[in-house]
């Protein structure tokens, strides 16, 4: 659904133009309504409604008997927040997504498939060449082709 790296900035109103790429697939997919939460690795995760529904089914299947399962749902959940582009494709991020992410005005907004990535540019930066070199030795232990 969503692929690709696209560099863009927050607006003075703290808000963030999405990719034209992903404003296409989500017309094209009939998406109105994506859900913004904190994300993993510093970064911030966008799912389009039906994706977020999936996910939120998985995830209130943990137990809730088990520690960490309910710190990752209060974090996942509490941090959650419905949004619907605007005309020109803008949502708000609200401060504490923000601050969550060290979001500040330049970020990358990354397609991961089934949801998208929204990361300070800096914090992207650092993630992909510290990630780059082991790219072939991580698939080699995670594809059994």
């Amino acid at each position: 659904m969503f692929y690709g790296e696209f560099e863009h900035s927050i607006d003075r109103k703290g808000r963030l133009i999405m990719p034209a790429k992903f404003r296409e697939v989500a017309k094209n997919q009939f998406v109105e309504k994506f859900f913004v939460t904190r994300g993993l690795d510093k970064c911030l995760f966008m799912f389009s409604e039906e994706e977020w529904r999936s996910q939120e089914n998985k995830f209130k299947a943990m137990s809730f008997t088990k520690q960490q399962a309910r710190i990752f749902n209060r974090l996942l959940f509490s941090g959650a927040l419905d949004v619907c582009p605007d005309k020109q494709g803008r949502v708000l991020l609200p401060q504490y997504l923000k601050d969550f992410a060290q979001i500040r005005k330049d970020v990358v907004i990354v397609g991961v498939s089934n949801r998208i990535e929204i990361w300070s540019k800096e914090l992207w930066r650092d993630f992909y060449a510290n990630s780059r070199q082991s790219f072939e030795e991580i698939s080699e232990k995670l594809m059994d082709v």
